[in-house]
């Protein structure tokens, strides 16, 4: 039979994050951010599981609005990336995709062609990515009128660079920016908030703000976890322990003998490693649970394996399974440990461990 190590998916916690993102955009309606497979968890059941909330989606690409098109949902789909090809504005038109258009080529194509989406025009107020610069955005209108298509934009957006710092002044920088670049057009929607600015305060939220991350549970903040800022944990990553040994004081653990064992411990072997997703820099002391006991890892992450101390879990046994995040665990306790963000660890869940939801 195949291991057992599963990625548990809480369908329930994931709509209760997405209703609390409404909540917090106040006036503004929030669009749910589905892109990168649903930030792991699988962008068809996430979609699906939205759809009686959400009235639009935002993924980063074509491919992502197809499956969610092909899962026979109709909301519209914002492209966040736009579209890589002339070709794909026609697609757009007959499948009901919103294009962010950031770049004078894209313009290009847009003139180029017949198809005439609707869509949206990105503003560069600071992140500098993508976008037109605030001086380029009365120009970039005025052609979009001599083409005929200034019917077709629906509005303005942005993104923060440091939203996640509440102490940081660009993100009241990158707003006023943004308002003066803007305020030509009152008639047109406007969308700046990411998931971090639902939780700055006064922040301006315009039309349609855009929760990603906050959705699964993941804090947008730094120096906060998601239960902290109220989000429930939608994955619970979860592998069985398949041996248990004592390992004896002045023993080694792992590759490069990386752990020295100072006295007696039990220690058990977790069936899941880098080659799972889990990070390879989550070392000694990252945090784990076996039967709702807090536990640490201890050595090097292997490709397949890891190792816990069970000191604290002194009745585990083989086959239990073993949180690595979820709801004893947080995964933003995991992503500090690892020198990383829970977006890369939810994102980075590889193909063979599979999603069960609930």
């Amino acid at each position: 039979m195949p291991r057992s190590t599963v990625a548990r998916i809480d369908l329930e916690a994931l709509r209760q994050n997405f209703r609390l993102a409404s909540e917090r955009a106040g006036t503004a309606q929030a669009m749910a951010v589905v892109k990168a497979d649903g930030y792991g968890h699988g962008i068809v059941p996430v979609a699906k599981a939205l759809a009686a909330d959400a009235q639009k989606y935002a993924v980063a690409c074509l491919e992502e609005a197809f499956a969610i098109r092909d899962a026979g949902l109709r909301q519209p789909v914002v492209m966040l990336q736009g579209v890589h090809a002339e070709g794909d504005l026609e697609l757009c038109v007959r499948r009901g995709f919103e294009p962010v258009l950031h770049s004078h080529q894209q313009i290009d194509w847009l003139a180029q062609s017949e198809a005439r989406p609707t869509f949206w025009i990105k503003i560069n107020t600071g992140m500098n990515r993508l976008g037109f610069l605030p001086a380029e955005v009365e120009d970039v209108m005025t052609r979009l009128d001599s083409m005929g298509a200034r019917s077709g934009v629906l509005g303005f957006i942005t993104h923060f660079a440091c939203a996640d710092d509440l102490d940081s002044p660009m993100t009241a920088e990158q707003t006023a920016r943004f308002e003066e670049a803007t305020v030509p057009w009152p008639e047109l929607m406007r969308s700046v908030a990411n998931s971090a600015a639902h939780f700055v305060p006064g922040q301006a939220m315009y039309d349609w703000s855009r929760p990603g991350i906050m959705l699964y549970g993941g804090s947008p903040l730094v120096g906060k976890t998601g239960p902290e800022l109220g989000l429930k944990p939608v994955m619970s990553l979860e592998a069985p322990l398949i041996s248990i040994r004592t390992v004896r004081a002045g023993e080694t653990v792992g590759y490069g003998a990386g752990f020295l064992v100072d006295r007696d411990i039990r220690m058990g072997m977790v069936a899941v490693g880098y080659g799972d997703g889990y990070p390879r820099h989550a070392g000694t002391d990252t945090p784990a649970a076996v039967n709702g006991q807090r536990i640490r890892l201890i050595g090097r992450v292997s490709m397949d394996m890891l190792a816990v101390d069970l000191t604290n879990a002194p009745d585990a046994k083989e086959g239990d399974p073993v949180e690595l995040w979820g709801q004893t665990v947080g995964v933003d306790e995991v992503a500090t440990c690892a020198g990383t963000i829970s977006y890369e660890l939810l994102t980075g869940i590889t193909a063979r461990v599979p999603r069960e939801y609930r």
